[in-house]
């Protein structure tokens, strides 16, 4: 399965974009706000899992390529939240984009095409996001998603270390009505 957008291919994964991925996630400014994979086997078992998550539940995290040259840029997609918490059951949408395309629109580009496979195709009513408080440059990308902040919903992430500055997670949420009322075709 692949999905579209003008500049971006989202597609299953690859053998061949394991070394491109422990790339990126060796890299600090990358990872600055997202739980380390600190090798490569930590990296595969994190593709085992989107592979596993996509062949159960028909979405997860896909590869995302530019259209001109296949290019790897990261990944991007909608993922069940696994632990519990107030807003549980829930499918959130995230990315993490190699450093070169970050400033180009991309990670918005492959979000935006995310979230019309999630509301047009899945069906889903609501999409959620979270992310560290410091982690601003997530949070405009969400906002330009037109995804709405939710204070009330806040959490402290209970797959982080008590002590992590990434344990605090800040909350916002998508509706399909708020989607389809603000959808650019």
């Amino acid at each position: 399965m692949t999905i579209s957008s003008q500049r971006l291919i989202l597609r299953e994964w690859r053998d061949e974009d394991r070394a491109p991925f422990a790339a990126m996630s060796a890299d600090p400014a990358v990872m600055q706000f997202l739980r380390a994979l600190p090798t490569r086997q930590a990296c595969d078992q994190w593709i085992d899992f989107q592979i596993a998550h996509q062949a159960e539940h028909g979405f997860g995290f896909w590869v995302v390529e530019t259209r001109a040259s296949g290019a790897f840029l990261g990944a991007v997609g909608l993922f069940r939240v696994f632990f519990d918490a107030s807003f549980t059951p829930a499918v959130e949408i995230g990315w993490r984009l190699a450093r070169h395309a970050w400033g180009q629109g991309i990670a918005s580009e492959a979000a935006r095409a995310a979230l019309d496979f999630g509301f047009n195709t899945l069906g889903l009513d609501e999409i959620i996001a979270y992310a560290a408080p410091a982690n601003q440059a997530s949070q405009n990308v969400m906002r330009k998603l037109g995804m709405i902040r939710d204070e009330a919903s806040d959490f402290d992430h209970p797959r982080v270390e008590a002590d992590s500055p990434l344990r605090r997670q800040v909350m916002y949420r998508l509706s399909r009505a708020a989607w389809a009322s603000e959808a650019v075709p």
